[in-house]
């Protein structure tokens, strides 16, 4: 049976996130619908990260398997004609049958934007946490460097994280500043729940300069989420790409924006 891979974009906004949720708007369920209608038969979505309510995805990737044959561009304006205005199809391309959208990918990397200003910008309020103040940039730098390498994240890791350890390795820590936004970029073979947010919570209170960036690593090694810093909003954090081994040959998640850390 073919096995088909989808790169999606959407706007978390109003959606419920990525998981089917009953009497909610959710990406999976969404995308459920219109490719069955496409394939002309019942098809189940699997997807490589489960956003929140409120985050939002440039390059989500998911597979889903049917007996239907249809050329890739058939499945993407297929189904972008039965979408919702804020889910979209990229790209769709037929993988081997060993390829799992979850299971197969390297590293997942997520962007979060933190906007400095002393009033809201109506334009931006969907996509940014404000805050009044000016972060420091290079204290933030400087304790997110305790947190890269294989480690365990139970400090930063949601209560009802479901993982089954808190354990993951994050190999690269970006952050910088492009106008008014502060530019936090992370990627890791995997993220627990709420993990992505707690790690802004924490910076956020560094580049206030309301803790020392050695509180970073004191938290790391605390293990305990009681100790750190609100959870950043969802409307900041935005899935920008999922990497996968080059023997798929899948598209790159485009980095659509001016805040781009490349």
């Amino acid at each position: 049976m073919p096995k088909i891979a989808i790169g999606i974009e959407y706007d978390g906004t109003a959606l419920s996130g990525w998981q089917a949720q009953p009497g909610q708007r959710s990406v999976q369920q969404a995308l459920a619908q219109a490719l069955s209608r496409v394939a002309d038969e019942p098809v189940e979505v699997v997807g490589a990260g489960r956003t929140d309510a409120g985050v939002h995805a440039l390059g989500q990737v998911a597979h889903f398997e049917t007996r239907a044959r249809r050329e890739p561009r058939q499945w993407v304006l297929g189904a972008n004609s039965l979408l919702p205005e804020d889910i979209r199809v990229q790209w769709a391309a037929e993988v081997p049958d060993d390829f799992d959208a979850r299971r197969s990918a390297l590293a997942r990397t997520y962007r979060y934007l933190v906007l400095e200003a002393p009033v809201d910008a109506p334009l931006l309020r969907t996509r940014v946490w404000r805050r009044r103040q000016t972060l420091d940039v290079a204290a933030m730098t400087a304790a997110a460097v305790a947190w890269l390498g294989e480690n365990d994240f139970s400090s930063f890791r949601a209560a009802g994280c479901q993982s089954r350890t808190p354990m993951r390795r994050l190999t690269c820590v970006r952050i910088a500043r492009s106008g008014r936004l502060v530019v936090f970029e992370f990627t890791a073979n995997a993220f627990l729940h709420h993990m992505v947010r707690n790690l802004v919570g924490t910076l956020v209170e560094i580049g206030d300069g309301r803790k020392p960036p050695s509180w970073a690593g004191e938290l790391l090694a605390a293990r305990d989420r009681r100790l750190a810093a609100e959870t950043a909003p969802a409307r900041g954090l935005t899935l920008v790409g999922v990497a996968y081994p080059e023997r798929f040959g899948l598209p790159r998640a485009p980095s659509r924006g001016p805040w781009p850390l490349e």
